[in-house]
């Protein structure tokens, strides 16, 4: 079973009325992927002050839809921790996985960004509970430098001793590949918030 990934991104979103909309329209795509079943999603709105990044992951960690989805924060450990979620998500230049370990206890899930095998080495030394690997494939959010492609997802997963969740590039045509390749899940942004039936694409998800 492949598990599902979402990453947030609220821009990207019709926003609704006033001026909340962007935020609003984010909580009512988190509450339809709760209800779908996706099993994490990562509130990455690296923009949002402080004060308003926490109200809306208080929010959502409270919909009822929750139920066991697991809500991640993207670096923002502080608010990770007071606001309900039940993690953080690191990129690849933030905070130190061990400083993380230590204020929040070997319990707490923490991932982190990935784009190379040493990456992963090092993310797993720390002590994360999985990292994010990319691009698999060609994107437009990152233009610069090659994908991985299938081998090297295949290479890397067979010798990581964490969890590894293919990003980059990955749509419903190719998930399978990734799953096949040793990928324990499927993240992204545009393959969860663009989905036509995002309940579908979670049992088509957990079916591979």
């Amino acid at each position: 079973m492949a598990l599902s990934y979402y990453i947030t991104a609220r821009q990207q979103l019709e926003p609704g009325s006033g001026d909340n909309g962007p935020e609003e329209a984010l909580r009512e795509k988190v509450r339809a992927a709760f209800a779908a079943g996706v099993d994490y999603v990562q509130v990455r709105e690296k923009d949002l002050p402080g004060g308003r990044l926490a109200r809306l992951v208080e929010d959502v960690a409270t919909l009822p839809e929750k139920a066991a989805c697991r809500l991640l924060v993207n670096e923002r450990l502080d608010i990770a921790m007071t606001c309900g979620a039940d993690g953080v998500h690191l990129p690849s230049d933030s905070l130190p996985l061990e400083a993380v370990r230590a204020r929040a206890g070997a319990n707490w899930l923490a991932g982190i960004s990935c784009h190379a095998e040493q990456d992963v080495e090092r993310a797993a030394r720390g002590g994360a509970s999985y990292v994010l690997l990319g691009p698999v494939f060609a994107t437009p959010s990152k233009p610069a430098g090659p994908p991985l492609g299938i081998p090297r997802l295949r290479e890397i997963c067979r010798r990581s001793p964490v969890p590894v969740f293919a990003l980059g590039g990955v749509t419903r045509e190719n998930a399978g590949a990734c799953v096949q390749a040793g990928a324990a899940g499927i993240a992204g942004i545009r393959l969860f918030q663009q989905a036509d039936d995002l309940a579908e694409l979670c049992r088509y998800l957990h079916s591979l």
